[in-house]
C-alpha cells in the first residue's frame, strides 16, 4: 500500500455524484489528473465548510468536480461562480453539474478568465455588487499573477484565496526548469504572494501543491 492510498482509505469517501463524475473524466477526457480528485476534493469540501461562504468564485472548472466540493460549503442561498476557457468542456460541465442536487448553485461562465475578471469588477464598481468569500485559482498557471491582481479586489476583507499547483509536481524548485514557462510563473505567483503585506499565506503539500490564502481584514480604530 502506497502512502497516498493509505490516506485515501483514512479519508471520508467521495459522494458517488462525484465517483461518476471522477470515471466519465477518466474515461472522456485528457489529461484526467487535471481533476482535484478524491482526497483534494474532500481538503476543499472542508474548507468551504469551515469558512461557510455565500459567494465561491473559481476560476478553471475542468469537469466540475471541484466546483461541487467547494460548493458542499455554499450557504443555503449560496452561489458559486465557475469559469471556464475551454468551451469544448461545456457540454460535460453542464451534464455533470446536474448530476447533484446541489449543481444549481453553481453558475458557468465561458470565456477568458481575465476577461471575465475584468468585467466583474466593473460591475462591482458600478453596482456596488457583493464581494467573494472563498476563490480558487486553478486556470492558466502562467496568469496566476494577473489572475491574482484581479481577484483580490473581488474579495471581502478576511475572504480566503486558494491556488492549485503552486509546487508543480516539484519543478518549482528543480534548477532542470529555469526556462520553463509555467514553472517561471508559478514561481513568480509564489513570490508574490509571499511578499504581499496584505496577505497571509501558507502552501500545503497537498497532490500538486495547494497555497492557502487570507486577505487581511481591514484594522478599524
Amino acid at each position: 500500500m502506497t502512502l497516498s492510498e493509505y490516506i485515501e482509505q483514512h479519508s471520508s469517501p467521495e459522494s458517488d455524484v462525484l465517483q461518476q463524475i471522477t470515471r466519465s473524466t477518466h474515461l472522456e477526457v485528457i489529461n484526467p489528473r487535471m481533476s482535484s480528485g478524491h482526497v483534494q476534493g474532500r481538503v476543499l469540501s472542508m474548507i468551504s465548510q469551515m469558512i461557510q461562504p455565500q459567494r465561491i468564485l473559481e476560476l478553471g472548472t475542468f469537469t466540475g468536480y471541484s466546483a461541487l466540493c467547494l460548493a458542499e460549503g455554499l450557504t443555503e442561498d449560496g452561489q458559486l461562480l465557475t469559469i471556464e476557457h475551454n468551451d469544448e468542456m461545456e457540454d460535460s460541465i453542464r451534464r455533470n453539474l446536474a448530476l447533484s442536487p446541489i449543481g444549481d448553485k453553481v453558475q458557468l461562465l465561458i470565456g477568458d478568465a481575465k476577461e471575465e475578471l475584468r468585467r466583474l469588477g466593473e460591475r462591482q464598481n458600478a453596482k456596488d455588487a457583493e464581494l467573494f468569500d472563498l476563490a480558487f485559482i486553478d486556470a492558466d498557471k502562467k496568469e496566476y499573477c494577473d489572475y491574482l491582481d484581479l481577484v483580490l479586489p473581488l474579495m471581502r476583507p478576511g475572504g480566503w484565496i486558494l491556488a492549485d499547483n503552486t509546487l508543480w509536481d516539484g519543478h518549482i524548485i528543480d534548477p532542470a526548469y529555469d526556462k520553463d514557462k509555467q514553472t517561471i510563473a508559478l514561481r513568480a505567483f509564489n513570490d508574490k504572494v509571499m511578499q504581499d503585506e496584505r496577505l497571509d499565506k501558507v502552501i500545503l503539500p497537498l497532490r500538486d501543491g495547494l497555497t492557502i490564502i487570507r486577505k487581511k481584514p481591514l484594522i478599524t480604530t
